[in-house]
């Protein structure tokens, strides 16, 4: 599964922050709580909207961030 089935950027909704399909929940507030220690299992209980399988999409959203390269001239 890709994260772009889970991930959407939408103008209308929080300025275009990647959200979880279907939520207001920013990819990012889930890959905070990640960050700060806390396991699928907490964040899926912080969030009862969620699946497990949007808080893999999240990770592999950040994973595919991370992978970037940026071409730079010069």
């Amino acid at each position: 599964m890709s994260w772009r089935e889970s991930i959407e950027s939408d103008p209308q909704i929080l300025r275009g922050k990647p959200c979880i399909k279907g939520t207001r929940i920013p990819v990012a507030l889930i890959l905070g709580y990640l960050a700060l220690g806390k396991n699928a299992s907490e964040v899926l209980h912080e969030f009862p909207d969620l699946k497990q399988t949007d808080v893999a999409a999240c990770l592999d959203y950040a994973r595919d961030l991370a992978d970037f390269e940026a071409v730079t001239a010069g």
